[in-house]
């Protein structure tokens, strides 16, 4: 993995997608991303799930990062971490969620090679959250230093509106079920 070229499209997975989350690894494009999370589960519970997105992940040729520390990311055979203050280098790909532009620097001086940068629109994980919007999407993507990547309300028309505005890539839980499928094809911007 190209830590200079990351992917452009992720999957955010989450405790919600259930027995979904297998079919959503399928449809996710050849050399994408996944962002690993499932927090609420008990640690031996989630390393042995990741395990299992991981073998799922090789096989595709996906980018796997586990939502934990640089040091468990690596014990856990993952390319990389997402995560907030991890702080010095870690190995593989580095990720941060960020919401504005004082966690945008703070993510930078971190060490992060990527930033997550959301709810960009109204999402289903943060119901009732306030949400960027494009312009200030585009205010804030335009001030980093790091490529960034939309989070929040996210598919492939979404995408569209924030192109030209700072965009690297977008990440999304529902866009790659099949409902989200059904109402619209997931493909790179």
């Amino acid at each position: 993995m190209d830590r200079r070229h990351p992917p452009r499209l992720w999957l955010m997975t989450d405790e919600r997608q259930g027995a979904g989350l297998w079919d959503s690894l399928e449809r996710l494009p050849r050399g994408s991303g996944v962002v690993f999370r499932h927090y609420a589960l008990a640690p031996r519970e989630r390393r042995a799930l990741f395990a299992r997105v991981r073998r799922v992940a090789r096989r595709r040729r996906l980018v796997l990062l586990l939502a934990d520390s640089p040091a468990r990311a690596a014990a856990w055979s993952a390319d990389g971490s997402h995560g907030r203050g991890h702080r010095g280098s870690g190995p593989g790909l580095r990720t941060a969620p960020v919401h504005g532009l004082a966690e945008i620097r703070d993510a930078e001086r971190g060490g992060a090679d990527l930033l997550f940068l959301a709810p960009v629109f109204a999402t289903r994980s943060h119901p009732g959250a306030p949400t960027l919007g494009p312009l200030r999407f585009g205010l804030l993507a335009r001030q980093a230093r790091r490529p960034v990547i939309a989070l929040g309300g996210m598919d492939r028309r979404a995408a569209r509106r924030l192109k030209g505005l700072g965009l690297y890539g977008w990440a999304a839980i529902d866009a790659w079920s099949a409902e989200g499928n059904q109402k619209r094809k997931a493909v790179p911007i």
